[in-house]
Protein backbone atom coordinates (compact mmCIF):
# COMPACT_ATOMS: atom_id res chain seq x y z
CA UNK A 1 0.00 0.00 0.00
CA UNK A 2 2.92 2.39 0.91
CA UNK A 3 4.67 2.25 -2.25
CA UNK A 4 1.25 2.79 -4.12
CA UNK A 5 0.46 5.71 -2.57
CA UNK A 6 3.68 6.95 -3.53
CA UNK A 7 3.75 5.99 -7.04
CA UNK A 8 2.50 8.28 -9.62
CA UNK A 9 0.80 6.45 -12.81
CA UNK A 10 1.58 7.53 -16.52
CA UNK A 11 -2.09 8.02 -18.21
CA UNK A 12 -4.39 7.36 -15.98
CA UNK A 13 -4.17 6.93 -12.48
CA UNK A 14 -4.70 3.22 -10.52
CA UNK A 15 -6.35 1.63 -8.26
CA UNK A 16 -5.01 -0.63 -5.75
CA UNK A 17 -6.73 -3.72 -4.73
CA UNK A 18 -5.63 -5.80 -2.23
CA UNK A 19 -1.98 -5.95 -3.20
CA UNK A 20 -2.73 -5.56 -6.91
CA UNK A 21 -2.49 -2.43 -8.95
CA UNK A 22 -5.62 -2.21 -11.15
CA UNK A 23 -6.26 -0.39 -14.52
CA UNK A 24 -9.50 1.91 -14.75
CA UNK A 25 -10.85 2.23 -18.33
CA UNK A 26 -10.07 5.20 -20.37
CA UNK A 27 -12.38 7.88 -20.96
CA UNK A 28 -14.31 9.05 -24.09
CA UNK A 29 -15.14 12.64 -24.72
CA UNK A 30 -18.74 12.10 -23.48
CA UNK A 31 -17.16 10.89 -19.97
CA UNK A 32 -14.91 13.47 -20.18
CA UNK A 33 -17.38 16.00 -20.65
CA UNK A 34 -20.05 14.55 -18.03
CA UNK A 35 -16.93 14.71 -15.18
CA UNK A 36 -15.72 18.29 -15.99
CA UNK A 37 -19.55 19.38 -16.34
CA UNK A 38 -20.59 17.32 -12.30
CA UNK A 39 -17.65 18.97 -10.96
CA UNK A 40 -18.35 22.54 -11.71
CA UNK A 41 -21.87 21.99 -11.01
CA UNK A 42 -20.84 21.19 -7.42
CA UNK A 43 -18.00 23.67 -7.16
CA UNK A 44 -20.38 26.28 -7.67
CA UNK A 45 -23.00 24.87 -5.14
CA UNK A 46 -19.99 26.15 -2.64
CA UNK A 47 -20.98 29.10 -2.35
CA UNK A 48 -24.25 28.12 -0.97
CA UNK A 49 -23.44 24.81 1.02
CA UNK A 50 -20.53 23.22 2.29
CA UNK A 51 -20.15 21.28 -0.36
CA UNK A 52 -16.60 20.21 -1.86
CA UNK A 53 -16.01 18.76 -5.45
CA UNK A 54 -13.08 16.73 -6.02
CA UNK A 55 -11.94 14.68 -9.41
CA UNK A 56 -10.13 11.74 -10.10
CA UNK A 57 -9.25 11.64 -6.16
CA UNK A 58 -7.45 8.61 -4.44
CA UNK A 59 -9.97 7.11 -1.43
CA UNK A 60 -8.28 4.66 1.14
CA UNK A 61 -12.17 2.47 1.20
CA UNK A 62 -10.18 -0.05 3.50
CA UNK A 63 -6.84 -1.46 4.69
CA UNK A 64 -5.70 -2.74 1.14
CA UNK A 65 -8.36 -1.03 -1.05
CA UNK A 66 -7.92 2.74 -2.91
CA UNK A 67 -10.61 3.13 -5.27
CA UNK A 68 -10.91 6.21 -8.12
CA UNK A 69 -14.24 7.79 -8.40
CA UNK A 70 -14.62 10.29 -11.41
CA UNK A 71 -16.47 12.83 -8.73
CA UNK A 72 -17.00 13.02 -5.30
CA UNK A 73 -18.31 15.40 -2.84
CA UNK A 74 -16.99 16.30 0.44
CA UNK A 75 -19.32 17.85 3.48
CA UNK A 76 -19.37 19.54 5.68
CA UNK A 77 -15.65 19.88 4.70
CA UNK A 78 -12.58 18.45 2.84
CA UNK A 79 -10.95 15.93 4.85
CA UNK A 80 -7.31 17.21 5.84
CA UNK A 81 -5.62 13.61 4.42
CA UNK A 82 -4.41 13.76 1.15
CA UNK A 83 -6.05 10.18 0.08
CA UNK A 84 -9.10 10.13 2.24
CA UNK A 85 -9.88 7.24 4.58
CA UNK A 86 -13.46 9.19 5.57
CA UNK A 87 -16.30 8.43 3.13
CA UNK A 88 -17.30 11.82 1.12
CA UNK A 89 -20.82 12.48 0.93
CA UNK A 90 -21.54 11.64 -2.75
CA UNK A 91 -19.86 9.80 -5.31
CA UNK A 92 -20.50 9.61 -9.12
CA UNK A 93 -18.97 7.23 -11.17
CA UNK A 94 -19.50 7.96 -14.83
CA UNK A 95 -19.79 4.95 -17.55
CA UNK A 96 -17.24 4.82 -20.29
CA UNK A 97 -18.41 2.65 -23.71
CA UNK A 98 -15.27 -0.07 -22.63
CA UNK A 99 -16.95 -0.70 -18.71
CA UNK A 100 -18.53 -4.05 -17.67
CA UNK A 101 -21.68 -3.06 -15.65
CA UNK A 102 -21.14 -5.56 -13.39
CA UNK A 103 -17.72 -4.17 -12.21
CA UNK A 104 -19.24 -1.04 -12.08
CA UNK A 105 -21.97 -2.45 -9.88
CA UNK A 106 -19.44 -3.97 -7.74
CA UNK A 107 -17.35 -0.69 -7.41
CA UNK A 108 -20.56 1.59 -6.57
CA UNK A 109 -21.81 -1.23 -3.71
CA UNK A 110 -18.15 -0.85 -2.36
CA UNK A 111 -18.68 2.74 -1.75
CA UNK A 112 -21.99 2.07 -0.20
CA UNK A 113 -20.82 -0.42 2.09
CA UNK A 114 -17.68 2.00 3.15
CA UNK A 115 -20.35 4.83 4.22
CA UNK A 116 -21.04 7.31 1.33
CA UNK A 117 -24.47 8.30 1.97
CA UNK A 118 -24.89 8.67 -2.06
CA UNK A 119 -23.99 6.71 -4.11
CA UNK A 120 -24.61 7.28 -8.17
CA UNK A 121 -23.83 6.61 -11.72
CA UNK A 122 -24.40 8.72 -14.52
CA UNK A 123 -24.43 7.06 -18.47
CA UNK A 124 -23.35 9.66 -20.28
CA UNK A 125 -24.17 8.27 -23.54
CA UNK A 126 -27.86 7.38 -22.65
CA UNK A 127 -28.07 10.04 -21.03
CA UNK A 128 -29.49 7.78 -17.91
CA UNK A 129 -28.77 8.43 -13.54
CA UNK A 130 -28.64 5.44 -11.46
CA UNK A 131 -28.74 5.40 -7.66
CA UNK A 132 -27.18 2.71 -5.74
CA UNK A 133 -29.00 2.86 -2.26
CA UNK A 134 -29.08 -0.88 -1.96
CA UNK A 135 -29.62 -1.95 -5.28
CA UNK A 136 -29.20 -0.61 -8.42
CA UNK A 137 -32.22 1.73 -9.63
CA UNK A 138 -32.39 4.29 -12.47
CA UNK A 139 -34.03 7.60 -11.73
CA UNK A 140 -34.46 10.78 -12.93
CA UNK A 141 -32.58 12.78 -11.03
CA UNK A 142 -30.36 12.54 -8.08
CA UNK A 143 -31.93 14.05 -4.74
CA UNK A 144 -29.53 15.70 -1.90
CA UNK A 145 -32.41 15.77 1.03
CA UNK A 146 -30.24 17.53 2.80
CA UNK A 147 -29.56 20.59 1.12
CA UNK A 148 -33.05 20.43 -1.07
CA UNK A 149 -31.03 20.00 -3.90
CA UNK A 150 -31.91 17.89 -7.15
CA UNK A 151 -29.27 17.06 -10.03
CA UNK A 152 -31.07 16.81 -13.13
CA UNK A 153 -29.63 15.18 -16.75
CA UNK A 154 -29.11 18.89 -18.14
CA UNK A 155 -27.06 20.05 -14.93
CA UNK A 156 -24.61 17.46 -15.56
CA UNK A 157 -24.70 16.39 -19.57
CA UNK A 158 -23.85 18.26 -22.78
Amino acid sequence: MDEYLRTSFEGLDREYKDGDIVDRMMPDLSHSRTQIRSGAFFRALEQDFPLFACTELRLRVGPCRVLIPDVCVFSPALPSEQVPATPPLIVLEILSPEDRLSDVRAKLEEYRQWGVAHVWLADPHGRRLYECDPGFREVTFFRLAEFGLEIKPNDIFD
